[in-house]
């Protein structure tokens, strides 16, 4: 349990930073973080207190499709935004003068370990981020795929947050692209050992292990 805990925290605190350097490249963001940015704008908050603002009203959502938060639910709702917004600043300072070569690395590290931090957060394995629990419940009461449902919700938030005045960007089509092949890549590198089954709980032939079904946001 204290390594969990301790992966977890990691985990939450390097997504934040994956956040701010992101956004201090200048090459786009995530879809979520281009509504988080555009809200920002908008209303005057700091981006890393609208992240959180943003996840209670999703965890909200989960209410009528019956999604029940973990603990690791709670801190991701919190720690994120808190995280992101202790060193959004320093980060801008280091790379304040830095060209397009510096920056665009700036990019590419913060999308790599942004997938790091999502597979030691999934490893950890305290529950769903509010982003992905959203996502999951919507499936399991729509009976719609998880390509479908994802597309619809990342969509209609990266749209609403382009519109409000967020950065859409090479980065973010880079994000969208280069996220699920390095989240795959390296989730075993955090997962949790398990001792291996007997024989009475040996899966049947042809029938594959479910993947994990959380994510981070």
């Amino acid at each position: 349990m204290p390594y969990r805990l301790l992966k977890l925290f990691i985990a939450l605190a390097a997504y934040g930073l994956s956040m701010a350097m992101m956004l201090q490249s200048r090459y786009g963001l995530m879809p979520w973080d281009v509504l988080h940015q555009g809200l920002s704008l908008q209303g005057g908050w700091p981006m890393g207190r609208v992240t959180v603002a943003v996840s209670f009203v999703v965890l909200l959502a989960w209410i009528p499709i019956r999604q029940k938060p973990g603990f690791g639910t709670v801190c991701n709702a919190v720690l994120i935004g808190l995280t992101f917004d202790a060193v959004v600043g320093p980060v801008g300072e280091l790379v304040e003068n830095a060209g397009p070569a510096m920056r665009m690395a700036l990019l590419g590290g913060g999308i790599v370990l942004n997938g790091a931090a999502t597979a030691a957060y999934l490893g950890a394995d305290f529950g769903a981020g509010p982003r992905d629990g959203l996502m999951t419940g919507l499936v399991r009461r729509s009976g719609r795929s998880v390509r479908l449902v994802r597309t619809l919700i990342e969509g209609s938030v990266l749209t609403t947050g382009y519109v409000l005045g967020g950065t859409l960007g090479v980065g973010t089509v880079m994000y969208m692209l280069l996220i699920g092949p390095l989240i795959q890549l390296m989730l075993p590198w955090f997962q949790r050992k398990r001792p291996a089954p007997g024989p009475s709980v040996i899966p049947a032939a042809g029938s594959p292990a479910a993947p994990p079904d959380q994510a981070i946001r």
